[in-house]
């Protein structure tokens, strides 16, 4: 090694003895400025005393690093560091605002060090020289700091959150399900008034699709607080699943068009609603049996092409979908023939639900079938034939049987899973 090198050397350690002798006084000036410009730095006293013990070990092991020659390699995140990033995660404090400090501390380092070499009288390039090797050195320990710290960070907030989550999870479960609990308890549990209206939905990933990421549930849960105006209350009720509940003091309203429209950019998500909001803790409970309700037509139709089913569109063959196998048998009944999967069959039940929704008017289902008026008359009385009587004769009953064949897929829709 050169002399000149040596010299260098000696110059780094001596700024670093000087540096750790004044290291109580730099923390202090240091925790102050991270208080000052970011303000997610400003606690409470508990975790204010250990962000000072996080930059205080920070510090000391930069100075020691300095006066002792230690090897990069062998440079590890300080316990209290380590600690501080954890809290920092719990806080639900941002990752982007824990590296800022890392960085700003950085920068005071080797300032504080220019400082000290500046009262040294050394010849300029010695002093830059030592500058350069302190600047360099403490730049690969920040570097090789955080890389651990980011580490740290994002473990403790996947351990967080699916601590709250389940935490979450079983208070929003016990209000659904405990009986004779009042409004306050509630209350108390979810920790948010109940007194407002209730909207609730349910956002899954349809079987068969990729294994959904958190992101992608949350994505679902950001298009329903767009298309309401509000943020949702939501868990996660397992790994491909969350319930999600819009509250407010008037009540709530979906704006369709737009949440179809995002929807459509998720092709793995659906989303069920109990779209009838409904008030107070009967409310919250009476909304999200809608969307379960809703769900569960959603699953057992499994229409590949329908991500949004709401409440109000098959409440009916909600209160059928639990007695799948008698309806099927009693549509059967019903519907004869007209029950097959062959296209053309599937095409007669469609125009007949149109024709008996328009009041049997040829015109009318015409305009919405978009077919001629013709077509609409010979269809009618192709069913007539296969039903073996006209469609005024168990008029409701086909109108039922022909439902639970298009909303509950008894009929000819597809098995593709939803």
């Amino acid at each position: 090694m050169s002399a000149a090198n040596v010299n260098v050397d000696m110059i780094v350690r001596d700024v670093a003895r000087r540096t750790q002798a004044d290291l109580e006084n730099i923390t202090a000036e240091m925790t102050s400025m991270f208080v000052d410009v970011i303000p997610e730095f400003r606690h409470d006293d508990a975790v204010r005393r250990l962000m000072v013990a996080s930059t205080a070990s920070n510090l000391a092991a930069i100075v020691d690093m300095l006066a002792l020659n230690i090897s990069i390699d062998d440079i590890t995140v300080p316990p209290a560091a380590a600690e501080y990033a954890r809290r920092f995660a719990q806080h639900g404090l941002s990752l982007e605002a824990l590296l800022r400090a890392y960085r700003l501390g950085e920068h005071m380092v080797v300032q504080r060090a220019m400082t000290t070499l500046g009262r040294l009288d050394l010849p300029t390039d010695a002093a830059l020289a030592a500058t350069s090797q302190i600047a360099r050195l403490t730049n690969r320990y920040i570097d090789q700091v955080i890389e651990g710290i980011i580490d740290i960070y994002e473990d403790e907030r996947s351990r967080w959150d699916a601590r709250s989550d389940a935490a979450r999870a079983a208070q929003v479960r016990a209000v659904l399900d405990t009986e004779g609990l009042d409004l306050a308890s509630a209350e108390k549990m979810l920790s948010m008034s109940l007194r407002g209206w209730h909207l609730a939905a349910i956002i899954w990933s349809r079987p068969g699709s990729p294994d959904p990421d958190a992101a992608q549930l949350r994505a679902g849960a950001a298009m329903l607080s767009a298309a309401t105006g509000k943020a949702p209350l939501t868990i996660s009720a397992d790994e491909r699943t969350y319930w999600a509940w819009i509250s407010s003091t008037a009540e709530p309203t979906l704006n369709l068009p737009l949440l179809e429209h995002e929807l459509g950019k998720h092709p793995a998500l659906r989303i069920a609603v109990g779209d009838d909001p409904s008030p107070g803790l009967d409310g919250f409970r009476q909304t999200f049996r809608d969307a379960q309700r809703a769900r569960t037509v959603a699953v057992t139709a499994a229409d590949p092409h329908r991500a949004l089913v709401l409440h109000s569109q098959v409440a009916l063959a909600g209160l059928l979908v639990d007695h799948l196998a008698d309806v099927r048998a009693w549509a059967g009944r019903v519907l004869g023939d007209l029950m097959n999967d062959d296209g053309a069959t599937v095409r007669l039940r469609e125009t007949v639900q149109v024709f008996l929704d328009a009041q049997g008017s040829f015109t009318d289902a015409a305009a919405r079938m978009h077919v001629h008026k013709n077509t609409v008359h010979y269809r009618i009385r192709k069913a007539e034939e296969i039903l073996g009587h006209p469609l005024t004769e168990n008029r409701l009953d086909i109108e039922v049987a022909l439902l639970a064949c298009a909303q509950l897929g008894l009929g000819g829709a597809d098995t593709h899973p939803a």
